[in-house]
This record gives C-alpha cells, sequence and structure tokens, in this order.
C-alpha cells in the first residue's frame, strides 16, 4: 500500500479497539516467567552447551601471544573460538569494530575468544587460565583533548555546517546575548536483559535465538559477517529485556554464539556478562556542546548556534547534539556545526533518542539561562519563539505542532504560578525548592513496514511480522490494530512477532516502530478485506466488518464462514510517499520538575515530574503513559547520577557494572503526571499517529537541572548534576 496522500475516514477512526487503554496481552506470560527470552530458549534447543567470551585487556594494540594449552585441558571444554581459528569474517553494516578481534585490538573488552564447554561454570573457569599477552600501543581517550584538532563531521550527506542567514552578524548586534559550554558525559543503556543469544546449525543454516531490536538489519550482518547467504540465517527474537537502542545491532555475543555452536558441533548459548555489556557493547557518547543565543529586548531570538563534539572509532559517527536545534525554535539567523573525535573507546552509538537526548539538555538549560537574562518567565520565553514552520526552510510547515499548547497546559496543570522568579527563595524547612521546565522534541520518521494477517475458519486472526517487543507494548497495538480493521476482539487475535521469517517491518527503533508497524498491519489487513470482500462477491468499498461478521448492504456473512476450511491470507507493506518531505512531521513535549535541594548536604530529590505530550494519535494510553514515565525515570538518571567514567590512562569505563553505574531505583522517583493532547496526524500514516517512547525522555534532563537551579540559586552546565558541583556556592542556612 503507498500512503502518499493525507489520511482521510478509515476502520481505524471508529476507535473501538484501538485507542483504548487495554492491558498488555503478553503481560500474563512475563509475570508468570513463561515468555521466552534469548538465553532461556529450552523450548527450542536441547542439551545445550555454554560459551564465555574472553575481552581483551588492552584498549589499543596487537595480541603478540595467545596460550590456550591450560584452557583445552579443563574440565568440560569442547572447544574456543579465536580469530584465527574461526578464518575471515566480514564486518556487518552496523557495526563499527569487529565483533571478533585479533590479533589487532580495537577497543577495551572486544571479544578475543569464546570458551565452549558443557557448563557456564566450567566455560568461565577455562576462560580464566588463557594467557594473552598485548604488545599495548597508545590510544586515544581524552574527548576535550582530542576535540581540540578534530574535524567537522557531516551527518549522512548532510554539510558539516548549516547557516542561515547571518548569524555572526545578527549575534554580534544582539542587545541580549548568551555564549555558553555544557557537557554531557558517556552513558550506558543499562537496560535489564544482557545480550544473548542461543544458536543451533542445521547443515549449513543458523537460528539465532536473540535479544535484538531490529531483525532484517541484524539478519542481514549476520550473513555478511560469516560470509553465508542471507536465506541461511534466521534470527528470532519474540521478547527483548530492554534495549533502548543498544540492541539495534547484532553484538558479539551472536557472531560468537555462531562460531561457537559451529565448532561444537551442538547449540551454544552465550550471554555478556554486566562489565562486557558496558566495555564491549554500545553506549550514547559524549558531549561538548557550545551554544549562543542573541535576542532582542522583547524577548525574540534573533541569532541561534548550536555546535557539539563527541568522538567514537575510525569510522563512526557523532552524537547528533545539534538536531533538534535546526528545528525546535523560531529564529531568522541560525548555525549549527558538528566535530567528531578520533576515540579508541567502546563503539559510541544509538541511545534511546539519540542527539536529541543530550542535545536538550544543553539547549534547553540555554533557554532557561536566556529568559532569566531578558527577565522574563522560561514559558513564556518559549512560547514566544514559537515556529509553526522549519525555520530553516520556512516553506514547509509542520503537519502537526502543539509545543506551546504542551507548555500552557503543563503549566497550568503543575501549578507554575507558584515557582519563585527568582532563585533560592522557597523553603521547605532544610530543603530549597524549585522548579523547572523545558521543552520536548522527537521527530517522527516514516519507515516501510510489513506484515502477513490470516484469517482461519474458526474466526482467529493472526498477524505476523518480524517486528519486535522491547517491552513496549507492540503485541498489544497490533492486537488493536487488526482487531479493529477485521471487527473481531482483541482475543480474537494471535500476534506473532520476532522471527526473520516473517514480513519485514520498521523494527523497533527512533521512536518510528509503533506507527509505522501498526501501519503495515493495517495496510496487510486492507487486503485481507478485500480478498474477503472478493470471495463473498461484496464490493469492497461498501463493506463493514464488525462482531466477527462482514456486512454489505442487507447481507451479512460471519467471517468463520468467509475464511472457509483452507482460510484466508494476505500480505502487504506500508510504503510512504513524500509527505514527510512536504511536511515536517516531528512531536512534541512539555515537562515539568519540582525538586528541592538540602541545603546543608546538597542532596537533590526529585518532588514532582509532568510531562504533557503531542504526538499524533496514541494508540493505547496506558502502555503510552508506561513509555513516558519510563523516559523521564531515565532523564532523571542522566541528570542526577549516570556518568560512564572513563579511565584516560588505560582507555576503558571503570564503572562497568550497575554497581558502579548508578541508575535510578523506586525512591529516586516521585508520583509522575502524564497528559497526552488530543490529535491526530494524517500526515503520518493511515494510523495517523507517531511516537512518544523516546519524546518523553527529551527534555527531561535540563528541567531536572533547571528546578535545581531555581531551588539553590546554583547553575550546573555539566552533566550529572551531582552534590559536589554546587555543594560550596549553596545560599547561607537560614
Amino acid at each position: 500500500m503507498k500512503f502518499d496522500t493525507p489520511a482521510g475516514q478509515n476502520p481505524i477512526d471508529q476507535l473501538k479497539h484501538v485507542g483504548k487503554p487495554i492491558d498488555r496481552i503478553d503481560g500474563k506470560f512475563k509475570t508468570t516467567g513463561t515468555a521466552p527470552y534469548a538465553y532461556e530458549r529450552h523450548d527450542v534447543v536441547a542439551n545445550p552447551a555454554y560459551g564465555y567470551v574472553v575481552g581483551a585487556a588492552v584498549a589499543k594494540g596487537r595480541i603478540s601471544r595467545i596460550d590456550m594449552t591450560a584452557a583445552k585441558a579443563a574440565p568440560g571444554v569442547l572447544t574456543i573460538v579465536t580469530a584465527e581459528s574461526a578464518g575471515p569474517l566480514g564486518k556487518g553494516n552496523f557495526n563499527t569494530a569487529k565483533l571478533l578481534g585479533g590479533p589487532e585490538i580495537d577497543h577495551y573488552h572486544q571479544a578475543v575468544a569464546l570458551v565452549v564447554a558443557e557448563t557456564f561454570e566450567q566455560a568461565r573457569a577455562a576462560a580464566a587460565l588463557i594467557v594473552i599477552d598485548y604488545a599495548r600501543t597508545a590510544g586515544r581517550f581524552d574527548l576535550k583533548k582530542e576535540l581540540k584538532d578534530a574535524p567537522l563531521h557531516s551527518e549522512k550527506g548532510k554539510p558539516p555546517v548549516t547557516k542561515i542567514g547571518d548569524f555572526d552578524a545578527a549575534f554580534g548586534t544582539a542587545p541580549v546575548k548568551l555564549d555558553a559550554t555544557y557537557t554531557t558525559p558517556d552513558h550506558s543503556h543499562a537496560m535489564m536483559e544482557p545480550h544473548a543469544t542461543t544458536a543451533k546449525w542445521d547443515g549449513d543454516k543458523v537460528t539465532l535465538y536473540t535479544s535484538n531490536q531490529m531483525i532484517a538489519w541484524s539478519k542481514g550482518d549476520v550473513a555478511k559477517t560469516l560470509g553465508i547467504p542471507k536465506d541461511n540465517v534466521r534470527l528470532v527474537s519474540p521478547y527483548v529485556g530492554g534495549g533502548f537502542g543498544g540492541k539495534l545491532f547484532i553484538r558479539a555475543d551472536v557472531i560468537l554464539a555462531a562460531l561457537g555452536a559451529k565448532a561444537a558441533g551442538r547449540p551454544v548459548k552465550v550471554t555478556l556478562t554486566r562489565p562486557m555489556m558496558f566495555n564491549n557493547t554500545t553506549h550514547r557518547p559524549a558531549t561538548i556542546q557550545r551554544i549562543r543565543i542573541g535576542a532582542s529586548a522583547d524577548g525574540k531570538i534573533t541569532a541561534i548556534a548550536h555546535e557539539s563534539g563527541s568522538g567514537d572509532l575510525p569510522g563512526g559517527g557523532p552524537e547528533t547534539a545539534v538536531s533538534q536545534t535546526r528545528l525546535l525554535y523560531a529564529g531568522a539567523n541560525r548555525l549549527t556545526s558538528m566535530r567528531l573525535a578520533v576515540l579508541d573507546l567502546p563503539e559510541g552509538n544509538a541511545m534511546r533518542a539519540p542527539g536529541e537526548a543530550p542535545g536538550l539538555m544543553a539547549l534547553e538549560i540555554a533557554m532557561d539561562e536566556m529568559a532569566e537574562k531578558l527577565g522574563l518567565d522560561p514559558v513564556a520565553f518559549r512560547v514566544a519563539n514559537d515556529t509553526q514552520v522549519d525555520p530553516e526552510k520556512t516553506e514547509r510547515r509542520f503537519s502537526q505542532r502543539q509545543l506551546v499548547q504542551c507548555l500552557e497546559q503543563g503549566a497550568e496543570r503543575f501549578g507554575w504560578k507558584q515557582r519563585s522568579a527568582k532563585p533560592a527563595q522557597r523553603r521547605d524547612g532544610q530543603w530549597l525548592v524549585g522548579m523547572g521546565v523545558a521543552a520536548g522534541f522527537r521527530n517522527s520518521m516514516a519507515m516501510k513496514s510489513a506484515a502477513r494477517v490470516a484469517l482461519d475458519k474458526k474466526g482467529i486472526v493472526t498477524v505476523s511480522t518480524d517486528m519486535t517487543d522491547i517491552g513496549t507494548g507492540t503485541y498489544t497495538i497490533i492486537a488493536q490494530t487488526a482487531a479493529e480493521m477485521m471487527g473481531v476482539d482483541v482475543d480474537k487475535v494471535v500476534v506473532q512477532l520476532g522471527d526473520s521469517d516473517h514480513p519485514v517491518s520498521a523494527g523497533s527503533g527512533g521512536q518510528w516502530g509503533a506507527n509505522n508497524a501498526t501501519a503495515g498491519v493495517y495496510a496487510a489487513c486492507v487486503k485481507l478485506r478485500e480478498a474477503i470482500a472478493q470471495k463473498l462477491g461484496f464490493n469492497s468499498a461498501d463493506v463493514t466488518f464488525a462482531d466477527g461478521k462482514v456486512r454489505s448492504g442487507n447481507r451479512s456473512v460471519a467471517l468463520t464462514e468467509a475464511a472457509g476450511d483452507a482460510g484466508l491470507v494476505a500480505e502487504d507493506a506500508i510504503e510512504y510517499g513524500t509527505l514527510s518531505k512536504t511536511y515536517q512531521q516531528s512531536t512534541f513535549a512539555g515537562h515539568f520538575v519540582e525538586a528541592a535541594v538540602h541545603s546543608l548536604t546538597g542532596e537533590v530529590r526529585i518532588r514532582r515530574m509532568l510531562a504533557v505530550c503531542a504526538a499524533g494519535r496514541i494508540l493505547n494510553p496506558k502502555s503510552a503513559r508506561s513509555q513516558v514515565i519510563g523516559a523521564m525515570t531515565m532523564g532523571a538518571g542522566a541528570a542526577l547520577m549516570e556518568d560512564l567514567a572513563v579511565d584516560t590512562r588505560f582507555g576503558f569505563f571503570v564503572n562497568h557494572d550497575l554497581a558502579g553505574y548508578e541508575v535510578p531505583v523506586h525512591a529516586d522517583i516521585p508520583h509522575q503526571d502524564v497528559i497526552f493532547l488530543d490529535e491526530v496526524d494524517p500526515t503520518s500514516s493511515p494510523m495517523k499517529a507517531k511516537g512518544v517512547g523516546e519524546l518523553g525522555l527529551c527534555g527531561v534532563g535540563a528541567a531536572i537541572a533547571n528546578a535545581i537551579y531555581n531551588a539553590s540559586g546554583v547553575r550546573v552546565r555539566d552533566y550529572p548534576v551531582t552534590l559536589d558541583k554546587h555543594i560550596a556556592h549553596l545560599p547561607p542556612v537560614a
């Protein structure tokens, strides 16, 4: 199905199932422990062997000697895989470094060997017996140092510097201006389920039960890495215990499980330990961001510039922290640029809301600082600089843009009028209390997505697609979509996900999953409806599907009868025209936070949080709310505690576990409110939806930092906002 004109009225608009807060249909499997995760596929693989990954002990250099004699003789050991024994391997399109290193080492904890044994404990014990000597070479690990000579970087064919108008002249003559630098540290995805894979071969074909967000991408990368045809690779990932972008691409567990199973001649399961997850896989790169804003005395932005620098391995890309600044606020004179330093740290790559999450952590503090310079309320300043068109291409309008409504409704709901305009004025005993706000922004991307829909003689509708559910509620919204289209109850829909044998979907990433995957199901259902109508001799343009029946005029036929003994099957994909280019499709939010800073200890406590979101049709308010509060929680972690500390001498992340890398726990998070504005976007898809999973994160960190400033009067521009950065500057104790 080609989607190239705005959606009109269609069956989804009935909203009998879509748009309802239906409980997640996969919830019963997760709460009873029967949902099959990658490392637990006892149902499909009997008597597996266990692989243990050995990671490089240096960040840069070469293996000069490897002695596996003792390890091979250890109890239970079946085989040991190294780059030498594996033979030539390719590198996937989505991998920056080789997934099996040796003799050259690209980064610390790059996989250099896999020990396969009868039990996990035997494999781990044997791995400790491998002796590896390295010839260490100097590496580049300090972002600030390496950025001094780093070149400008072009993002996907775009110019390295974007210029609209004359920024330098406008900034130079602006009566009110800000020039500030902000930093965000490296972050880890730190998802609950580790990267894990169970592999088994059947002749020259391999099946990989893994934890992955993008099945089709990863199938191709497995084939390319192993040097085998794509048709010989099957990926199965029905449940993913968190990914946040860290499982968009294959990692060492996938390739080593396949190689280990081949070498051992039996199924092998491999999981990465928590330290390996931090140093062997990907992370959100640190940034150094300079923001300059010039404005007229009445608060209109006349000049805005955002320049960001980050680092990655050779061949990698930047953290695109300037992306939202190109679209979020009006201003005739604009400049953005990115620099990319070469670092020999583990690979930097996508983490929930790449670009916008760290970019807004800086931009939305800068907006608050500018509002203060102008003597304006931070909400009013943002509202005054709203735009309904792309600031760089003023002929292109936003398809829907309710940022002002998000901010104004949020301010009313949150009690923003109670905020003190002057910092450090509100006290609650020994606590200093303040409020902060930030805008949220995330683009909505159109991605081709396919599905297969079958109707059987019992009236059961089965949907099959390689789409994944990473804890976001995909099973449920797909079931709601099929139920709406086919006129059946949700319990009459079976959803099959995460298998590369199914039609290729959009996958889970970039906040594009919900809208595109359900649109693909919509397209397949349209085709199935047409097949049913044709079989029954109905005019497909004049039929209704409801209550398990198909009706046309005075005639009504049960779907069970229409299916017949053989059933009916239809497959189709949603493919997009130029609407996403004609209109700027984005999502918006207003984030509000109340925080308290202890006047003696500098301890920070978040007291209240609110997110007001405008993101097209909300397909399931219950699961969407869950996504937003989870994202808000992640924003709290980024603001207050998450810091993947780099050892700049030896080139590794020191705090590479959940004891040293702190993430929020229940006690850190107060009551959270979420409001979804009533919005549909006919230009986005037949579903008229967008996405909220990353929008809920974008801006939260800055809202917290701004609340801390309003409470204490201490401005911290370097995340995380830990007490050591402001305790010496707190106001005197009353």
